[in-house]
Order: structure tokens, then C-alpha cells, then sequence
């Protein structure tokens, strides 16, 4: 498999103020990418430049679940690099479902900040991607869209819509050479799931996860997916018969 080293590619990366789009915001700066950081939150960014080095790394605020906002970050980027080689979309949240209480706005949410605000992601860099010699989309699902799992309806699903969003422009891009991979991790220490009130089998740090990430860019992985002992743990549950499935996960749900 031919690799692509990051060194000297200009990347942008999204939901870089914490978590897992920090650490990789990180790691690739320090293999010797150009870096562009976003997030809502200007005051993480800033420190990150901080970090970084302002001749490695720049941070352009954006408000991802605004499709304006995104079109203006690329127009940004373009103006200050010239163009873009690699988009990183990794912006989103996480709310579960209580199905005592089913309310359609946790819905609404969470496809808003992940799914949704991935397509306004794709939109702003398709153009910009057509002008690389050696452009790579990365989006970030999870494992959790490769089955349902209790209380993940509205977070399981937008993860899934990315899978498949991204496992379809693969094909549709295929013939402008552009990469596309879908990154599915398992449980990764980040703010979003220190609120988690489970276990958390297997968990890594931010920035195991980050390295895993990037070394799947380099690779041209279609599926960054890990820790392999977790994801490929649960490929094989789903291939279990749908009645023994159930059985298993209607252990986890909590009882009222």
C-alpha cells in the first residue's frame, strides 16, 4: 500500500479545542503538517497555537453546524495557505436517549452537530480537495454505527449516517482520486465520555487514539477503526442471530 506521510500537507481539523481533535491537531504538527484548527471556542485555540507553534498550526474559529461558517473557514484557509490537502471533520457530541422520556430535540441535536455539520464540512472542501495532488477526506463516526446499542439511538445514528455518507462518496470520488476514510473509534478518554455513567471497556488516551488516526491517513486506510481488540470484538456480535444480539445488549440497559 502506497503511504502518504503527512510532512508538508496542509490538513484542516475540526472540534480541535479538545479530545481527540486536539491530540491529532497535535500529532500532526509534530510529523510535520501544516495544521488548521477550528472550533467554536477561541480561547482552547489559541493555547493550541501556543503549543504548536504559530508557523505550524493556525486557528480559524468556525461554528461547524453553520454551513456559512464553513464555506468562510475554507475561504480562510484558502487566503492563508493556498489550499487544503487533507480535511479532518471530527466536530460533534454525544447525547443518549432516555426511552421513558423519547424526546425528538436530543434527535435534532445530535444529527445537527454530527451529521449535518459533517455534509456543511464536505461542501466547503470539495473544491478545495479537487485542487490537491494527494487529497483525503476523514470523517469521524464510531463504532457504535456498526449495531444499536441502549440509550445510542440519536448518537448511533448519526454516526451511521457518516458511515455510510462516507462509505458512498468513496465511490463517488473514487474517479477524482480523492481518499476517503471513516474513522471508527471505540471509547477514547475525552471530555465527552468522562460524563459516561458505564463502563467503558477498553478505553484509550486522546492521544493513543490520535496516533492511530494519522497513521490511517498516511496509510490511506478506508476504515481507521480501534482499538482492534474492542471494534473487531463488536463486528463479530453483530454477526451474531438478531434474537441472541438482543439477549446480550438487553443486559446494559439500566433499569428505572
Amino acid at each position: 500500500m502506497r503511504r502518504h506521510p503527512v510532512n508538508g500537507r496542509r490538513v484542516w481539523v475540526t472540534g480541535a479545542s479538545s479530545g481527540i481533535g486536539r491530540a491529532v491537531a497535535v500529532e500532526l504538527v509534530r510529523r510535520g503538517a501544516t495544521v488548521i484548527a477550528s472550533a467554536r471556542n477561541e480561547s482552547p485555540l489559541h493555547h493550541l497555537v501556543e503549543q504548536c507553534g504559530g508557523d505550524r498550526l493556525a486557528a480559524v474559529p468556525c461554528d461547524v453546524s453553520d454551513p456559512v461558517a464553513n464555506r468562510r473557514a475554507a475561504s480562510e484557509i484558502v487566503g492563508q495557505f493556498g489550499g487544503l490537502d487533507v480535511a479532518v471533520l471530527n466536530a460533534g457530541t454525544c447525547e443518549y436517549v432516555e426511552v421513558d422520556r423519547f424526546d425528538s430535540a436530543v434527535f435534532e441535536r445530535t444529527m445537527r452537530s454530527n451529521f449535518l455539520s459533517m455534509v456543511y464540512g464536505i461542501e466547503a472542501v470539495l473544491p478545495l480537495l479537487r485542487q490537491s495532488p494527494a487529497p483525503h477526506l476523514v470523517g469521524m463516526s464510531s463504532t457504535v454505527a456498526y449495531a444499536g446499542l441502549p440509550r445510542a439511538e440519536a448518537y448511533g445514528a448519526s454516526k451511521a449516517a457518516i458511515r455510510y455518507l462516507l462509505e458512498s462518496l468513496r465511490i463517488d470520488l473514487y474517479r477524482l482520486g480523492i481518499t476517503v476514510s471513516v474513522v471508527c473509534p471505540g471509547f477514547v478518554r475525552t471530555p465527552l465520555t468522562d460524563r459516561n455513567d458505564f463502563p467503558m471497556p477498553f478505553r484509550i488516551e486522546a492521544e493513543d487514539a490520535a496516533r492511530r488516526i494519522v497513521d490511517g491517513i498516511e496509510a490511506g486506510k478506508a476504515e481507521i477503526h480501534f482499538p482492534k481488540r474492542f471494534s473487531l470484538a463488536f463486528k463479530l456480535l453483530t454477526l451474531l442471530p438478531t434474537r441472541l444480539y438482543l439477549r446480550l445488549c438487553a443486559r446494559l440497559v439500566r433499569e428505572p
